[in-house]
């Protein structure tokens, strides 16, 4: 069967933490994946839920797409992952790149999570810089684009390419890089890789916060846009500027709402913590005393 160039894509957005998960198909054999699924969680009372995962899969079971993979572009600080409810409903394989050993060493200690592996075994498969593979006939291939943090890859399928957090949209900027593990030089390095791709790219960001005088929210642009327009990061910006822009920024920001909830689950690859002796999940919070 001839290659398909263009997927079919549909996206979702979670507006209480801004994110953006996508169904990612081929139109010719109807195989398709889910990038970035979101659990819904409560932070004030510590329930969850399925509903926004859910509605992907009515969605995939409408258009009778069979789901073989989830792909994670990074283990979020922002939402919860619904990687392993979509794998129980479809049986599709859950992967991420690599570098998730990495996250896991790091954060592992900060929690006293003692069950993380810190080889990345809570995840199906784990994928290499430049590793191809294909959803239905559509190519796809994974490019390692550290920086927000170490563990970071996009993946390029066909003729677009889910960026996760490297960028956000043109009038907004880039992610921020001061997470553990975090190096904004990288990122420069890896927003290179992405704006050296050919012009018509199309690019789908993981989140959208809705730049200053945009009444929409966007997810969508292309390289040559993002070239031209991008507020940080376009062309002509060197790693030094950029990194010391970056940097300063930073330093302002707060820590995501869903930091310490999100960080634990998605380094188990979005299941919650063992069970204690109660039948209770319960998730930490590492308390630091000002001295």
């Amino acid at each position: 069967m001839t290659a398909t160039a263009k997927p079919e894509i549909q996206a979702f957005f979670d507006e209480p933490t801004n994110t953006v998960s996508y169904l990612v198909w081929d139109p010719a054999t109807m195989e398709g994946a889910v990038i970035d699924p979101v659990l819904d969680y409560d932070q004030r009372s510590g329930k969850a839920n399925v509903a926004s995962a859910d509605a992907m899969l009515a969605e995939a079971a409408k258009r009778g797409i069979k789901i073989g993979q989830v792909l994670e572009t990074h283990a979020h600080a922002d939402h919860l992952s619904g990687a392993p409810y979509i794998k129980l409903k479809t049986g599709a394989k859950v992967c991420i790149g690599e570098h998730i050993r990495e996250v896991q060493r790091i954060f592992r200690p900060v929690f006293n999570a003692t069950d993380v592996s810190g080889d990345g075994s809570e995840f199906d498969h784990l994928f290499k810089d430049g590793e191809r593979f294909k959803i239905g006939t559509v190519e796809a291939e994974v490019i390692y684009t550290p920086g927000h943090t170490p563990a970071c890859v996009s993946y390029k399928i066909g003729d677009a390419v889910f960026i996760g957090d490297t960028m956000f949209m043109p009038d907004y900027g880039t992610a921020r890089a001061d997470f553990p593990g975090g190096d904004p030089r990288a990122l420069y390095r890896s927003i290179q890789r992405i704006l050296s791709l050919p012009p018509e790219t199309r690019l789908f960001m993981c989140h959208d916060y809705k730049a200053p005088g945009r009444d929409e929210y966007a997810w969508e642009t292309t390289v040559g846009e993002a070239k031209a327009r991008n507020v940080h990061v376009h062309e002509g910006v060197s790693e030094d500027e950029f990194v010391a822009m970056r940097t300063a920024r930073d330093a302002k920001l707060a820590a995501p709402l869903l930091l310490l909830p999100s960080i634990q689950v998605n380094i188990r690859a979005g299941h919650f913590p063992p069970a204690e002796a109660n039948g209770v999940h319960y998730l930490k919070v590492p308390v630091k005393l000002a001295s």
